[in-house]
């Protein structure tokens, strides 16, 4: 069975899924149409899970998918499609070359986050971009108390921190100041919010520690890839550590393909002035060109 989750926004008798869908009926497949604000678990004999929306919806869907080992395909009807994998108009035949076995599966680490309020368990919850702990609306900087496995790493006063999977130091964190980190890094990353000592830093720490952040003196808010969100008081506690599954998605791109999406939808390492190009007639002679290797000699 393939099963595709959809966003809210997303008219389920859209062409492609209609396309899609009879290919699917044609090679015997069943398929089961979600959508992402209804809580409606995914079939148990689903085989892959395609995604139709925005990078938001993939993240719904890795934390449904991840902890059973379901594939996920991501197909891009939002803005950016930084995480997924397909435009739209793509679909019928990635499905196609998915059922022929040629792809290949990218995994990815998740968070696994746990809010504590003294010895009572608030929630947990799995990421694949980042934790995000930030002060309240109504109030100015927040502490935070930061240890890893336990021992103390120190305490800061910034607007918040991110704790973030390399997945997400493409996102939150990167627009916060942290480090971009390829893809099969499974390390996690530290980075304060605004802190208001400028010797703080990003700190990056591996997945098999776990990360505490604990709330002193002031209320704050945490939320989980911007999905889950909990109002913490002071005394609450968050614990990160590095999930034990990793989430498998379909790619068809090579690896390397990392850092062209980089050019293609962050533009980074394109230079914000374009160097101008000199028409043909204008370019320089043998005799000009050797002057002025001579002339930098």
């Amino acid at each position: 069975m393939i099963t595709f989750l959809l966003h809210p926004y997303v008219d389920p008798v859209l062409p492609a899924v209609g396309a899609a869908r009879r290919l699917l009926l044609e090679a015997g497949l069943e398929c089961s149409v979600l959508t992402r604000d209804r809580r409606r678990a995914v079939p148990r004999a689903t085989r892959l899970l395609v995604t139709l929306g925005g990078d938001g919806t993939l993240l719904h869907a890795a934390r449904l998918a991840a902890p059973r080992g379901i594939p996920v395909l991501g197909v891009n009807l939002g803005r950016l499609g930084f995480l997924t994998e397909l435009e739209v108009d793509e679909l019928a035949d990635g499905l196609r070359r998915f059922l022929a076995g040629e792809y290949r599966l990218d995994e990815r680490m998740l968070i696994e986050v746990t809010v504590q309020r003294g010895e009572r368990r608030l929630g947990r919850a799995l990421g694949l971009n980042e934790l995000v702990v930030q002060r309240v609306a109504e109030e100015g900087m927040v502490r935070l108390r930061l240890a890893v496995d336990g021992q103390e790493v120190g305490v800061i006063d910034a607007d918040g921190a991110i704790v973030a999977t390399a997945t997400g130091s493409t996102a939150y964190a990167l627009a916060a100041g942290g480090p971009i980190l390829e893809p099969t890094i499974e390390d996690l990353l530290l980075v304060p919010m605004n802190p208001f000592a400028l010797t703080v830093r990003p700190v990056v720490f591996p997945p098999h520690q776990e990360l505490t952040v604990e709330l002193p003196r002031s209320p704050a808010m945490a939320s989980v890839d911007g999905l889950l969100t909990w109002r913490l008081r002071p005394g609450d506690r968050v614990r990160i550590a590095g999930f034990g599954r990793r989430l498998r998605m379909v790619r068809f791109s090579p690896p390397e393909r990392f850092y062209a999406r980089l050019r293609q939808k962050l533009n980074w390492g394109l230079p914000l002035v374009p160097t101008p190009t000199r028409p043909r007639s204008e370019a320089p002679g043998r005799r000009t060109r050797a002057l002025e290797r001579r002339a930098d000699a």
